[in-house]
């Protein structure tokens, strides 16, 4: 029932992305206790970056779009849509792990990623920084609700949103703030109005991939 829609190791990963930054930093130490010997390890112990986030999103509930609804195939195909098209949207954020749910009551697509900076002048030159990933698409903080992960979150619902209304579900926002948007959708297979909520729930992983905590949850509805 479920899709794999992408799968890597996190080490992996971790390799690609970050070996030959560490090899740089190390070779300018001139102090042995400034070398990095182990850039994840390093990040899963650090209190201020996480070693990846994960996204969970779906489409309306149970009762709109559950397994067995109208409506549960179109949400589905509306969702892989979302995930295949993420790492082309967002390339400082590194996708490792991408799956579909379909074995519990709606369907929802978990994304994991690193996100990470390139050209910083701070410790090693490519490293992991949500703040300054999400700055480097482009999301540059302002007011306090303004965030950069808040811009960001915004723009990705909108993707989403554009996405149902193409597979026909048409939206139509009563208003939003930069965490709820009220959403009706059209079904044109009915012509029936009801309301959708398109859910946006957030974790980061700490320590270790299997140790994830959610930390924020961004809904519309």
């Amino acid at each position: 029932l479920n899709i794999e829609l992408c799968r890597e190791d996190i080490r992996d990963v971790y390799h690609e992305l970050f070996d030959d930054a560490q090899e740089r930093f190390n070779a300018k130490q001139t102090r042995n206790d400034r070398h990095i010997d182990n850039y994840y390890e390093k990040i899963c112990s650090s209190k201020q970056e996480k070693p990846f986030h994960e996204i969970v999103l779906q489409i309306g509930n149970k009762d709109d779009t559950g397994i067995h609804t109208e409506l549960a195939e179109t949400a589905k195909q509306c969702l892989i849509e979302y995930a295949n098209g993420f790492q082309a949207r967002n390339p400082t954020l590194r996708v490792f792990w991408s799956h579909l749910h379909m074995d519990e009551a709606t369907p929802h697509v978990h994304i994991d990623f690193v996100p990470y900076i390139t050209g910083s002048k701070r410790s090693m030159d490519t490293r992991v920084s949500l703040k300054q990933a999400l700055a480097q698409l482009g999301f540059k903080g302002g007011t306090r609700s303004a965030t950069e992960w808040n811009q960001w979150a915004q723009s990705e619902k909108q993707v989403l949103a554009e996405i149902m209304q193409e597979h026909g579900i048409m939206l139509y926002k009563l208003g939003y703030d930069f965490t709820k948007i009220k959403v009706i959708i059209l079904c044109q297979q009915t012509m029936k109005r009801k309301p959708l909520k398109v859910s946006l729930r957030v974790r980061v992983g700490r320590g270790r991939l299997q140790a994830r905590k959610r930390t924020a949850a961004f809904i519309l509805k």
